[in-house]
């Protein structure tokens, strides 16, 4: 399996040799705990808030953690962590998180930023993709990793992939709605959920994508009585299995 800077033990209670706070330059290591980390990117247009990035940050990754420590043996810190791809800290953390690719235009990845993210990902990286949506997101989705990854070619995903079987058991790719597209107003294209792939040369999965589907709400939203309990539930089911996929892979 390709190292990372870091130290990384790969078992069934898996963790990742770090930890983090939301001050970038006091992330460092703290024993065996699993840290997760949303990656920071700059839109090609200037839009939503403080960047298409943050959406959902930090309530939903600070509510998944709790949902993690409590139905795995994944030892977390419990405070989530944010840092740019160009970072060469991202090496040491084995799980990425990275949302809203299809809004402002997309990521407007630096040279930097396109080389490290490829170079962590074939090292053994693991780098979800979740909350985007229709056709438009996905053309602006593809565009992007056409420059990372220009000759890989896309795999959607069958239900009997390991990657929905190794700890849950969920029958393939699920939609998990926002919050503001539960009552039967989200757009045509936003409804069939599917996740596609990039494997590498061993049948690993590289980069995960969660296409017409929201994770992140469902973990944001897990304490909102406005939200369906059935969603955060399969949200944390999905978001767990992903996990431990890419921490034993």
């Amino acid at each position: 399996m390709p190292r990372f800077y870091g130290t990384i033990l790969v078992c069934w209670f898996f963790a990742v040799t770090a930890s983090a706070q939301e001050n970038f330059a006091t992330i460092g290591s703290a024993g065996d705990e699993f840290t997760f980390i949303r990656v920071q990117f700059d839109s090609k247009r200037p839009g939503w808030g403080s960047g298409a990035w943050a959406h959902d940050y930090p309530e939903a990754e600070t509510n998944f953690l709790r949902g993690v420590s409590r139905l795995s043996r994944i030892h977390v810190h419990a405070d989530p962590a944010v840092l740019r791809l160009d970072d060469e800290r991202i090496f040491e953390f084995p799980f990425l998180y990275l949302v809203e690719i299809g809004l402002d235009g997309g990521p407007d990845f630096s040279e930097s930023e396109i080389e490290n993210l490829r170079e962590y990902l074939l090292r053994g990286g693991f780098l979800l993709i979740d909350d985007f949506k229709g056709e438009a997101g996905w053309q602006v989705f593809r565009q992007v990793f056409q420059e990372i990854f220009p000759d890989s070619p896309w795999i959607k995903l069958d239900p009997h992939h390991p990657v929905y079987h190794i700890y849950y058991d969920i029958d393939g790719a699920q939609r998990i709605p926002g919050i503001y597209f539960l009552y039967g107003n989200a757009p045509y294209d936003h409804m069939s959920p599917e996740n596609w792939a990039i494997l590498d040369g061993t049948g690993r999965i590289m980069v995960l994508v969660n296409w017409n589907s929201d994770m992140g709400d469902g973990w944001e939203h897990t304490y909102d009585e406005m939200y369906p309990t059935k969603y955060a539930n399969l949200a944390y089911q999905l978001g767990i299995n992903y996990l431990l996929y890419a921490l034993t892979h």
